[in-house]
């Protein structure tokens, strides 16, 4: 057994990709994508009929070029996701554009209409996440959205005040950032964190603690790794998103690794129940400021990939 099986038992894994060969090669239960790894993976040759099908879809939409853009970088999700889904069993994760992050209204359309091109395709609902960023703004469309029986993955997720608010709201996923938390703090000290320091593992693990100790629903998906230490030290988290990378080093790695999250470990922890109105949310959230640099870090980094993918799409001659 290597490592990527063992840990296969008792957590969920995740590809972290685009690219299909990688997500056939490693056979993960559900994937997830973002518009960095579809910009990345539309200008690969083999993933042409998909990036042609929707430019063919925008030149088609009405409005200018700007909203056909928008329009070929929705349709370029919805078939990737599509493509995808051929290849593995579960779920794949479609992501709202970071312009909307704290546009409600906007946010719950966007879903909707991802969830009608999925439908279009033959997919049901029940295989699709709508990753919405985690502001208060979008916390509040995904609660919405799951009242509708439309299931959402949060992201952009750093601060406790965060996870605390998505529990609340019942949503279905959340995606905690390890990796970037983990950024964070090295840059801060200005050197590297042992493993068993390792602030994102921290992160997680207090959320894994406080959802299983108050049974919530809410699954935790611990994202943004940078080395396999963080995926060894959260074994036993509901799922864990990985990278091609990453997930080649697991599979190399022989020998069984051991859980170290459980329901009945979390059942110990001192957790206890918290409500989070919005300014009791707000202000918890601002007193972490790594949260509030990432997140709004994030943001700023994801709306940029989202109008390189749109450039990209109005070169190809929307």
């Amino acid at each position: 057994m290597n490592a990527l099986e063992s840990l296969s038992r008792f957590t969920v894994v995740v590809a972290d990709t685009g690219d299909f060969e990688a997500i056939v090669k490693y056979k993960p239960q559900d994937a997830t994508t973002n518009p960095s790894l579809l910009l990345k993976a539309a200008q690969q040759k083999q993933y042409q009929f998909l990036v042609e099908e929707a430019v063919k879809y925008a030149k088609g939409r009405p409005g200018a070029e700007a909203q056909r853009a928008a329009a070929f970088a929705d349709k370029l999700a919805v078939n990737f996701g599509c493509e995808i889904l051929k290849a593995i069993p579960g779920r794949v994760s479609t992501e709202v554009a970071a312009i909307h992050s704290f546009d409600t209204p906007t946010t719950i359309a966007k879903a909707r209409e991802y969830i009608e091109l999925y439908r279009q395709a033959g997919i049901s609902k029940d295989r699709i996440l709508i990753k919405v960023g985690s502001t208060w703004e979008g916390i509040r469309a995904a609660e919405a959205l799951e009242k509708e029986g439309i299931h959402c993955n949060l992201t952009l997720l750093f601060s406790f005040a965060q996870a605390v608010a998505c529990a609340e709201a019942k949503v279905t996923l959340i995606s905690p950032f390890v990796g970037r938390i983990y950024d964070y703090y090295v840059k801060e000290r200005g050197a590297d964190i042992p493993a068993d320091q390792d602030p994102g593992v921290a992160s997680v693990r207090r959320i894994y603690d406080h959802y299983k100790k108050l049974d919530y629903r809410t699954q935790i998906m611990g994202a943004s790794f940078r080395k396999i230490d963080q995926i060894l030290n959260l074994a036993g988290c509901d799922l864990l998103t990985i990278s091609p990378e990453l997930l080649g080093e697991l599979a190399q790695r022989e020998g069984e690794i051991p859980r170290r999250l459980s329901p009945e470990g979390a059942k110990q922890s001192d957790a206890t129940l918290l409500h989070l109105d919005e300014k009791t949310f707000r202000f918890m959230h601002n007193e972490d400021a790594m949260a509030v640099n990432k997140l709004s870090d994030g943001i700023r980094k994801f709306h940029a990939d989202g109008l390189a993918l749109q450039t990209f799409a109005i070169r190809l001659g929307l």
